[in-house]
């Protein structure tokens, strides 16, 4: 079975920081780029950041600039998100998502259909 799983997510104090993780199982992540999407309750989904294969090319929403890193570990099948000084307006469930396409094409957030696996989400909750 093909599945990506999140975790990670949790309850966090503004100016924390969270590490989201997204596992594949049932495929090899080296054969796609990987996105992070979140959706705030009432909103529609969004992008935060992807990466592409080879892992040398990076987009950040400005949402995140600054404040979020994306990465991936062939290894361990595994892309991450790590949030820094995070902020109650990035209270949300953050999706990966997988997307094949070729070794250096560029990935991106917008094109969410193109998007070929999702995971379940995790809830992130940024509050005092």
């Amino acid at each position: 079975q093909l599945q990506l799983v999140e975790s990670g997510g949790g309850l966090v104090q503004p100016g924390g920081s969270l590490r989201l993780s997204c596992a594949a199982s049932g495929f090899t992540l080296d054969n796609y780029s990987l996105g992070w999407f979140r959706q705030a309750p009432g909103k529609e989904r969004e992008g935060v950041s992807c990466i592409n294969r080879n892992g040398f090319r990076i987009h950040y929403a400005d949402s995140a600039k600054g404040r979020f890193t994306i990465s991936r570990d062939s290894a361990k099948n595994t892309v991450y998100l790590q949030m820094n000084s995070l902020k109650a307006e990035d209270t949300a469930v953050y999706y990966c998502a997988a997307v094949q396409n070729s070794y250096l094409e560029p990935c991106n957030v917008v094109a969410q259909g193109l998007y070929n696996y999702w995971g379940q989400g995790t809830q992130v909750t940024v509050s005092s």
